[in-house]
């Protein structure tokens, strides 16, 4: 669905074209498929169809005090909203696409309601069991997906922050786990942690060797 063209739509805008169809209209989006370490968060979110949030965005283009902010209004004023992640050790076996798909099916799955229609940021669909089409860059475009690109992406840095406190020679706190020239001179000098993903190490290692 587009509105008209040369209109820049706002974000609520864009999902009221699906509400009259479908009023539990779910957003969903995954945070954390690029960093080297940690798992991977994905939330989904059901806003009431005449609900506006103020400054809600792709999670990405705010800072982190607006995040957390947000993080609790949308939490407030949802009808339903729901949290999931996929494990390193299941990223490892899996692969990181195939974990970003059914962390976003487990948040779906977790709203204790079925909705009506799932909006799923990117260009893949889920595998969730109800109508669903992605929307790319949908975290920019629908509010329903820029609040679960929010949820998840705070829900995510938290967790990195707690796995800081665990092994904190890696400065999880300050990079999240993405391969920042810091977290790759800790990686040189302690060697992976328990929560790295190897699989991803595997083309650094080998540049080294090379």
């Amino acid at each position: 669905m587009n509105g008209n063209k040369g209109q820049v739509m706002s974000l609520h805008d864009f999902d009221k074209q699906y509400y009259g169809e479908f009023p539990l209209l779910c957003g969903t989006d995954e945070a954390g498929r690029g960093p080297l370490a940690g798992d991977v968060f994905a939330a989904a979110v059901i806003l009431p169809p005449d609900l506006v949030i103020e400054g809600i965005n792709d999670s990405k283009k705010l800072s982190a005090k607006k995040r957390d902010a947000l993080f609790e209004e949308i939490k407030e004023k949802a009808l339903y909203w729901a949290i999931a992640r996929c494990t390193v050790a299941e990223i490892e076996e899996l692969n990181i696409l195939n974990c970003a798909m059914l962390a976003m099916k487990r948040a779906v799955d977790g709203l204790g309601i079925k909705p009506d229609k799932v909006l799923a940021d990117g260009n893949k669909i889920p595998p969730v069991e109800c109508p669903c089409e992605f929307v790319i860059k949908g975290d920019a475009k629908s509010q329903s997906v820029a609040a679960a690109s929010i949820l998840a992406k705070v829900a995510r840095d938290r967790y990195m922050e707690e796995m800081a406190e665990k092994y904190p020679e890696y400065a999880f706190e300050k990079h999240k786990g993405y391969g920042t020239k810091l977290h790759y001179e800790m990686l040189d000098k302690y060697g992976e942690s328990p929560i790295h993903r190897h699989s991803f190490l595997k083309k650094y290692y080998a540049a080294k060797q090379g």
